[in-house]
Parts: structure tokens; C-alpha cells; sequence
């Protein structure tokens, strides 16, 4: 069996100083034996305006965020999903939200572009969301081979979305990586319920990696990064604050699920993007 493994953080606006606990936290998982790492969303970045976050995107395939993935996969000889990078748009004020797959020979083998936009107002803690005015969302679903299995890739609000899920288990999706940065508000009664779904549902592994914790930003994210099996059963989680999620994919359980309970084999209806 293999190890996976979420990391959690509460991101700041620092670039060096999150890539600094980023690379802590990465080691500390390789060290126990973890295949696939994957990292939250804005893992190297929550910046005080989303129009700092625009200055500060990197060109695809350059940059030191990039840089900092690939060195350490190749460092720690594991695959990671490096949260969410902004990349460049051709749009002077809008990026895309990158989430980046490295192999464990520090080579980027993946790209997925955040396709959903967190355009929302939360009434209840007076917060108000316009993703959509700085980043360009993506178009693409992306599921790629690894050694632990066949990788979805998706970010955040996805999340709420299952045809996204279902598309993906068309491409053949035995595991999925959910980089995020939930509201504190919007997690208490959504984000627990929401992984296991995707889980069951799609008879998949979801790794859920978060940011959990109080930002620079004045922003409250819920974390509770969690690793679930396609049974829907929680294997690792923790609070709030910085940690690692680590546990094992348990292929026997991936294939006797689907085979003794073949609920993708039973849709009628099939939910695809075109």
C-alpha cells in the first residue's frame, strides 16, 4: 500500500516564509512514507488584496513557487499536487489559479485551471467574494496516471459542483485532490459533508487539503483537512493550523467497493462537459 497525505496551513501574505513552512511540513510527510502530497490552496500566497496576488503570478513553467514544487518532489522522491499557483493570463488583471502535479522526479506532468469562481456573498458574516474579477477560471478537467492510481484534479468551490466529480469518473478518477481555502462560515456546515459526498458518490479516494486558521488578510479559513475512502469513512483529519494528514490507499478497498457495490456501473444519466 501506498501513503497519502494532506498538508494544512494558514498561509500568510509572505511568499518566502510560506514556501519555508511548506517545505517543513512537505518533508515531514515524505519522511513518513507519503507517494502523493498534496498542498492547500493559495499554499504560497494570501495576499492582502486578490490584486497583489495578480502582481505576483509567475509565467507557466517559471517562477520560484514552480521552482519550489519541483525541487521539492524531486528532494523528497514523492508526486505533489502543489495547491493553487497563480499563472498568467493574457489579461493584465486576472491570472488563473493553477493547481500543478509534480512526479517525484520534480517534472510538472499536469495543469488544472480552477474552473469554478467563488462569487458569493455569506450574509450571515458579512463576506463578499468576486473570484471571478481577477482570475480567468479554467476549462479543462484533468485526470492524470500516477503509481497510486488515476488523479483528478480540482480547487475549492469545485467542490460544490459534482458533475465536475462525475466527469472526472468518466476519465477514469480513482483518486481526487481538493486544494482549498473555505470560509470559516461556509466549512462549519458544508465542507465535511461536501468531501464525504464527492467520496461516496464517486466511489473514490478525496484528499482535502486546507487552509485553516486566521490570515493577514482579516480572513478566517475553516480547515479540517481530511483524507476519506470511497466508503465515505474519515481516515486522518485534523483542526485548525498547520499539519499533515497522512494515511493509506488501500487499493483492495477501492476495488471492492466498486465491484460489490456498483453504483457507477448503475447510472442512467451521464453529466459531461463538451
Amino acid at each position: 500500500m501506498s501513503k497519502l497525505a494532506a498538508i494544512q496551513m494558514s498561509s500568510g501574505s509572505n511568499i518566502q516564509a510560506n514556501l519555508d513552512e511548506a517545505a517543513k511540513l512537505i518533508e515531514q510527510a515524505a519522511a513518513q512514507g507519503a507517494a502523493l502530497i498534496v498542498l492547500p490552496e493559495n499554499f504560497s500566497q494570501m495576499p492582502m488584496t486578490d490584486e497583489e496576488r495578480v502582481a505576483n503570478a509567475e509565467t507557466a513553467g517559471d517562477g520560484v513557487v514552480q521552482k519550489f514544487l519541483s525541487t521539492q518532489a524531486d528532494k523528497n522522491s514523492t508526486w505533489i499536487v502543489g495547491g493553487t499557483v497563480p499563472l498568467k493570463s493574457n489579461e493584465k488583471n486576472r491570472a488563473y489559479s493553477s493547481s500543478l502535479l509534480f512526479n517525484a522526479q520534480g517534472e510538472q506532468v499536469a495543469r488544472y485551471d480552477k474552473i469554478h469562481m467563488f462569487d458569493v456573498l455569506i450574509e450571515a458574516s458579512n463576506e463578499t467574494y468576486n473570484e471571478s474579477a481577477t482570475t480567468v477560471a479554467g476549462e479543462e478537467v484533468i485526470v492524470v496516471d500516477t503509481p497510486l492510481g488515476r488523479l483528478g484534479l480540482s480547487v475549492c468551490y469545485d467542490l460544490r459542483f459534482p458533475e465536475l466529480y462525475r466527469t472526472m469518473i468518466d476519465q477514469g478518477m480513482e483518486i481526487c485532490a481538493i486544494p482549498s481555502a473555505f470560509t470559516a462560515f461556509t466549512g462549519q456546515s458544508h465542507w465535511e459533508p461536501l468531501i464525504r459526498a464527492r467520496a461516496i458518490e464517486n466511489q473514490c479516494y478525496v484528499i482535502a487539503a486546507a487552509q485553516g486558521g486566521y490570515h493577514v488578510n482579516n480572513r478566517q479559513t475553516y480547515g479540517h483537512s481530511m483524507i476519506v475512502n470511497p466508503w465515505g469513512n474519515i481516515l486522518g483529519s485534523v483542526g485548525t493550523g498547520p499539519g499533515v494528514v497522512i494515511t493509506e490507499l488501500d487499493r483492495g478497498i477501492l476495488e471492492t467497493t466498486r465491484s460489490k457495490f456498483q453504483v457507477l456501473n448503475h447510472r442512467r444519466l451521464n453529466c459531461r462537459i463538451s
